[in-house]
């Protein structure tokens, strides 16, 4: 078992490389599924004129298509009405052919995107977004866990990172990252501190981790001096620099000399949260 807290090499943790092989993994459970008369069904619904969020919802389609996963996608203009996005969300959720609905975020401003969300049967909410599954994951009982997250502990798992005993430091405390990984990080037996902007000495905190996991959304936060030598670093952010190139929260060039794992971005946590959501559509198939 590797040891995060020993220094080394930053180890670059390709999430591209496994998000391949678990897709291949689940190309085979849909051709058995498929065999069994059940095809795996995906519903995804956007709405609005975002481009950040057309490239995700045609990423996701793709992907799914590809595994054998059949997508429907229903778009919608940025005019739409809250009750025909929820009329949307029933037919779907009485659909029998449709085992996962995926509701793309951001959604306009004039729709209550929690009342969308909730709107969605937990066992089709795909995202893990929904309060019965947020609330299963808190209470440690089976349910849809959220994609990046799972994506996060699936690339920790993977890396043979240790994470019993060690202390995971998780910077950001959104519903939709930061607070289920810390759950996660929990059940697996870290010692789990949650930051956030109000936090005293976030640089010391970092430092202390064994396990750093960024999500806040702002350019290379964390720099080399935040980091323990040999920590594992997963980067869940993904921001557009002025000049148009991506970058994460973590400084990756500089960290990448003090780290002992690493995720890059792009190329790391994201292609991985496409492959939970593919496994959570086909759990839900699987359930039929």
């Amino acid at each position: 078992m590797l040891d995060c807290a020993a220094p080394m090499t930053a180890r670059i943790l390709d999430g591209k490389s496994l998000a391949a092989a678990t897709r291949s993994a689940l190309k085979q459970k849909v051709e058995a599924l498929v065999q069994r008369g059940v095809r795996p069904g995906l519903g995804v619904l956007i709405a609005g004129d975002n481009p950040a969020s057309k490239v995700y919802v045609r990423n996701k389609t793709l992907a799914a298509e590809e595994i054998g996963v059949h997508s429907r996608l229903l778009e919608y203009g940025k005019d739409v009405s809250e009750a025909e996005l929820m009329q949307t969300v029933a037919a779907l959720n009485a659909d029998r052919a449709v085992h996962g609905i995926l509701v793309q975020l951001p959604l306009p401003k004039h729709i209550d995107a929690s009342s969308v969300l909730e709107s969605i049967a937990p066992a089709k909410d795909v995202d893990g977004f929904h309060e019965a599954n947020l609330g299963a994951l808190m209470a440690g009982r089976p349910g849809v866990v959220p994609c990046t997250p799972l994506a996060c502990m699936r690339l920790i798992g993977h890396a043979g990172v240790q994470v019993a005993g060690r202390h995971a430091v998780v910077v950001g405390r959104s519903n939709i990252v930061g607070k289920p990984l810390a759950h996660l990080l929990l059940q697996k037996d870290a010692t789990v501190t949650i930051c956030h902007s109000k936090s005293a000495d976030l640089a010391g905190i970092c430092r202390r981790a064994d396990l750093l996991v960024a999500a806040v959304g702002r350019p290379k936060l964390i720099g080399a001096e935040m980091v323990k030598p040999g920590a594992c670093i997963i980067d869940v952010g993904v921001n557009r620099l002025p000049d148009g190139k991506l970058a994460g929260d973590v400084d990756f060039d500089a960290v990448k000399s003090v780290a002992g794992w690493i995720t890059p971005v792009p190329g790391g946590v994201g292609p991985m949260t496409i492959a939970m959501l593919l496994e959570n559509c086909i759990r839900a198939a699987t359930k039929e």
